[in-house]
C-alpha cells in the first residue's frame, strides 16, 4: 500500500495513528519543491516494505492550518514518531537505504529532542 495522503486518507490516517503501537512516518514536504517529488516514490516504496506503519505524505503549506506551529526549515523533513515522541526530525536525502537504515533499528535513533509532535493533529480528524 503507497503512503496515505492527508487530502485523500485522512480517515484512515486517523484510526492509525489512534494506535498508539503503531509507528507514524510522515514525509513532510511541498508541491513546489522538485527534490520531494523525486523522492515520493521511494516513499511509496517504503510504506509497501513496511505495511505495519504508517507512512503519511503531508504537504505542509496545503495543511499549514492544521500544522501551524511545525516550523519546517527544509525539504523533505522525514518525522518518525512513536506512541510516545519524535525518534528523528530533520532533512533527508532522497535515497530509500537512509530511511531503511533508521526504520530498521529505531533504538539507534536518540528521542528527536525538541520535535514537533504531529500524531495529535492528525488524530484529531
Amino acid at each position: 500500500m503507497p503512503a496515505l495522503n492527508l487530502d485523500t486518507d485522512s480517515d484512515e490516517i486517523g484510526e492509525r495513528v489512534n494506535d498508539p503501537n503503531t509507528l507514524l512516518v510522515a514525509c513532510l514536504c511541498a508541491q513546489w519543491c522538485g527534490t520531494c517529488r523525486e523522492y515520493r516514490e521511494t516513499f511509496d516504496q517504503l510504506a509497501d516494505a513496511h505495511p505495519d506503519m504508517c507512512f503519511v505524505w503531508i504537504d505542509i503549506e496545503t495543511h499549514a492550518d492544521r500544522f501551524d506551529d511545525l516550523d519546517v526549515e527544509n525539504f523533505p523533513t522525514l518525522l518518525i514518531e512513536d506512541g510516545t515522541t519524535a525518534r528523528f526530525f530533520g532533512t533527508v536525502l532522497p535515497h530509500r537505504a537512509i530511511a531503511e537504515r533508521m526504520l530498521a533499528d529505531l533504538t539507534a535513533l536518540p528521542d528527536a529532542v525538541g520535535a514537533p509532535k504531529v500524531r495529535p493533529a492528525l488524530a484529531a480528524v
